[in-house]
């Protein structure tokens, strides 16, 4: 009984959002539901954004006084074969400042990579039918002095038709403590730092990292508050399991990681390499490839709900691309995070620079395994 007590006090004092069960018996005063959405304010049936061209941005909220968003739902048209989710940018804006502290490509912000569209669902964000194009978020987002949210079309193409809806809560003022949301993606080909992709022990001893050097950077984020996910995009060239790298998180300026993982999938909280889906509220593989060993792409994801990562001064999150950054890699990330305030999180890669390296088929491994036997004297009965 005393901690049932303990339970609905702590959610009473957080004032945000009924975390379970227990939470929904709370009476909240003076917190009004409010929604804004595409609907058709003539009361006909166009409830959608319509002809958002090229290079063009929308607002799609932007709202005064203080209150929580706590629930997003998008969907666009055409399909993503002619509409890039990697190419529509959402960004998001806190208590009045002029930058923004979300900024992502939208299919990736909310579990869709590579512009592909696969079911996605996890407790925060979720990726539902037709085909993962429905786009949802239950992130609570606060704000103290306003909230602005806008899209802005990179795709080279036209955006016609444009649907979502923001629920959000407007209170007089927010709880003490309540941290701002912040989200940011990053896209990087890492190549291997040795001339040799030495994984697995192939070629020899393989070389040691303490440092985290070279590492891909998962979030680099200045100030005070907690690490809460990351949706994780891989793509490897080749078929050897690249997941032997470790995470390696910095705490409020670490020279040498004090949180060091053990390989990829079991940051991941899987083991022994993805190649099943699997769909966990807190973690999983949302698409995983159905090539040669880990050949081709991979989502791998994981929110800190009940264990977020905390920092007074600064978090840096890393991840090796293979062991000691042995593996050439094409990684793509949306890290997920709350600070005291609204800060500024960095800008991310342009267009060109987020287009995924192309697929790796069955056709480039003949070519490759031609050039093998032209090396080795064309000898007909060449096998392995």
């Amino acid at each position: 009984m005393k901690h049932f007590v303990f339970l609905l006090l702590m959610i009473s004092f957080t004032g945000l959002q009924a975390q379970d069960l227990a939470g929904l018996t709370l009476i909240k005063e003076h917190v009004t539901t409010k929604r804004i959405s595409s609907y058709d304010k003539a009361g006909g049936p166009n409830d959608n954004l319509q002809h958002i061209e090229n290079g063009g941005k929308r607002t799609l909220v932007d709202i005064k006084g203080a209150g929580i968003i706590n629930h997003i739902w998008i969907t666009m048209w055409p399909a993503p074969d002619k509409l890039s989710r990697n190419d529509v940018i959402i960004r998001m804006y806190w208590d009045g400042k002029p930058y923004p502290s979300v900024i992502s490509p939208i299919g990736p912000f909310f579990g869709q990579g590579w512009n592909e569209s696969y079911p996605f669902t996890s407790l925060p964000l979720a990726a539902a039918p037709m085909d993962g194009t429905s786009l949802v978020s239950y992130f609570a987002m606060p704000f103290s002095n306003g909230a602005r949210i806008e899209i802005e079309n990179q795709s080279g193409t036209e955006i016609q038709p444009f649907y979502f809806c923001v629920d959000y809560v407007e209170m007089p003022k927010l709880p003490a403590n309540t941290g701002r949301f912040h989200a940011w993606y990053n896209k990087q080909l890492m190549g291997s730092q040795d001339s040799i992709e030495n994984e697995h022990w192939i070629f020899g001893p393989e070389g040691q990292n303490t440092d985290g050097r070279n590492n891909y950077v998962i979030a680099d984020i200045k100030g005070e508050g907690h690490f809460v996910g990351v949706n994780y995009y891989v793509q490897s060239p080749t078929p050897l399991w690249y997941g032997e790298g470790d995470d390696m998180i910095f705490i409020d300026g670490e020279t040498i990681p004090s949180l060091n993982g053990t390989g990829t999938e079991d940051y991941f909280n899987t083991a022994w390499g993805p190649k099943v889906l699997y769909m966990h509220p807190y973690f999983g593989y949302a698409r995983v490839n159905n090539d040669i060993g880990t050949l081709g792409r991979t989502h791998l994801y994981r929110f800190h709900i009940t264990d977020p990562i905390y920092f007074n001064k600064s978090l840096k999150f890393t991840i090796e691309h293979g062991h000691n950054n042995e593996m050439t890699l094409d990684l793509a990330s949306v890290a997920y995070w709350y600070t005291k305030e609204a800060l500024p999180v960095p800008d991310i890669p342009d267009a060109k620079a987020r287009k995924p390296m192309p697929a790796i088929n069955s056709y480039d491994i003949h070519r490759w395994r031609n050039e093998w036997r032209k090396n080795r004297g064309k000898d007909p009965k060449l096998w392995n």
